[in-house]
């Protein structure tokens, strides 16, 4: 049986216009961190127009279905305060819910109200209409509405809406305005966004292009009339007949014009990766990468041991044990790269012991807590390697990019230790990480994903080079960032890095691409890394 809650109308809150710092943060707000999993629950966020039943079938899918509890808020319409609840209700009625309750107010202090969010906590999907997102937010932001919707979300549910509906679910919220602008506040729902509504129909573009140029650090998202963006966890799909245009604004400081606007056009059925957008847009809104000045590829303690994949042999894995300390001496392996489940034992362990290792610990967590971090810490403080496993670099940046783990890899290179790594083991331990994308390897450029550990300053690294035809690849990079020093290894080869100098191993070559030139060199050859140039063969 559905309830109504009646509205008490109270003028001069025009909460949603005052600056982000007059609220509350929120959960996951993009000032404080970027959770790699994405966010909890699932958004339908729609461009207005009329709904497509495609998009009301996936809301519904997404709340329960049959089970769904749906909670109605029309309280951007002015038309809330005198319509029947019928005029809300009837169209998600008749397609059969456990219940469905309408939720209004004009009255911060009822928003508030215990009895008035019960319906809230019971929910598995909420529904905001369209109208003005500015009435939305005088009614609702900072209040017990707010405090439930994420609650909703952590528990797994979905929280909807189109045209206004829509644009209350980013912090930075656009509550008018033409060719520019009028910014208020809205909900934390999708962190680290700005969204605009009826995009094409109304020609906003120029307005979405004007936030996001003042405010890099955020991604912009333009939705089509008949148009929805379904986010769930950090997969971005589109549903509809129409387009949802993806903004980055330009390249911030330091940069050289080479990273203008971007502007990526998502049709139906089509995928984005949030937590990859977000984190491109943090390094568009930061100090330029790469340096246009790079250190030179010179590690001044330890060593490194980069494989390029496939087939180890048993000459390098000996090496990388030798250069660790011996076969006694403890060694971390870290199969962070790999998809969960992670084989127990990984390849890599069976992969050491068969050449004389003894002393290995494995060491995974994806989000380590303080538990994770002090057995990391135990074990990395007194290991003389490190062995990173196969598999994707971008969920080693996920899970240790920027932590204190991260430094802690760095500390057994300064003790004078050895970090190795084939694969993504070895494209991670460069500066520049090639290969990040998460929705594919094909790219050597992913935005987002292009921060390595470096180790191995200067440099990037690709694998598998010429197995897969990657020579081009990494050309394109060198010429993009001629700063960089391009190293790309065949698989069943490696380069023993001391110094200023690698070393080659292995069956294959070794290719190093100085600006236009490239050099290939096989087994028993050396590269001096800081001068560009082969060295006389020992």
């Amino acid at each position: 049986m559905s309830r109504l809650f009646c509205c008490v109308l109270l003028g001069g809150w025009f909460l949603g216009l005052l600056p982000l710092a007059a609220f509350p943060a929120g959960p996951a707000d993009p000032a404080q961190r970027i959770e790699a999993s994405g966010i909890r629950g699932s958004l339908v966020i729609c461009g207005g127009g009329k709904l497509p039943e495609e998009v009301a079938q996936q809301f519904m899918k997404l709340a329960g279905g049959n089970s769904a509890r749906l909670v109605i808020i029309p309280t951007a319409s002015t038309g809330a305060d005198k319509a029947g609840a019928d005029n809300y209700l009837s169209p998600w009625r008749k397609r059969k819910p456990a219940s469905v309750v309408l939720l209004h107010t004009r009255s911060r202090a009822r928003a508030d109200a215990e009895d008035f969010t019960v319906s809230l906590r019971e929910a598995t999907g909420v529904w905001f209409g369209g109208g003005s997102q500015a009435r939305v937010a005088e009614a609702y932001l900072g209040t017990g509405v707010e405090k439930e919707l994420y609650a909703l979300l952590a528990r797994g549910g979905v929280v909807g809406g189109t045209s206004a509906g829509a644009a209350i679910m980013s912090r930075v919220m656009i509550s008018g305005g033409t060719a520019k602008a009028d910014l208020g506040t809205g909900f934390n729902l999708l962190p680290g966004s700005v969204i605009d509504q009826h995009f094409t129909a109304r020609n906003r573009r120029v307005r979405l292009v004007g936030v996001i140029s003042a405010r890099p650090a955020l991604v912009g998202y333009g939705i089509d009339e008949g148009t929805a963006l379904i986010a769930r966890g950090r997969s971005l799909q589109v549903l509809g007949e129409g387009t949802v245009s993806v903004l980055l604004g330009p390249a911030g400081k330091g940069d050289d014009e080479s990273r203008p606007l971007k502007e990526q056009l998502l049709r139906k059925g089509q995928v984005a990766d949030l937590t990859a957008l977000r984190r491109a847009a943090l390094l568009r809104a930061g100090e330029r990468f790469p340096p246009a000045s790079q250190e030179p590829a010179v590690i001044s303690k330890g060593a490194l041991v980069l494989g390029g994949g496939g087939g180890m042999p048993a000459g390098i894995v000996r090496r990388f044990i030798e250069l660790a300390g011996g076969p006694q001496s403890l060694i971390a392996i870290i199969p962070g790269a790999m998809e969960d489940p992670v084989p127990h034992p990984p390849g890599e362990e069976r992969m050491l012991r068969r050449q004389g290792a003894r002393n290995l610990v494995v060491l995974h967590s994806r989000r380590p807590g303080e538990k994770e971090r002090k057995h990391f810490a135990a074990v990395l403080n007194k290991a003389g390697g490190v062995w990173f496993c196969g598999g994707r670099q971008w969920r080693l940046v996920d899970a240790y990019g920027g932590t204190e783990i991260e430094q802690l890899f760095h500390d057994v290179l300064g003790r004078g230790g050895v970090v190795g790594g084939s694969s993504a083991g070895a494209s991670i331990q460069a500066s520049y990480m090639a290969r990040g994308n998460p929705l594919g390897n094909r790219d050597i450029m992913a935005e987002g994903y292009e921060k390595g550990f470096g180790f191995l300053p200067g440099t990037a690294v690709d694998q598998h080079f010429s197995q897969r035809g990657r020579l081009a690849d990494m050309e394109a990079l060198v010429a993009r960032f001629p700063q960089l020093l391009g190293i790309g290894l065949d698989e069943s080869t490696a380069i023993v890095v001391k110094g200023s100098v690698a070393e080659v191993m292995g069956l294959h070559k070794a290719h190093f691409y100085a600006g236009d030139k490239r050099t290939r060199l096989g087994a028993k050859s050396f590269y001096n890394l800081k001068r560009r140039a082969a060295l006389p063969v020992r």
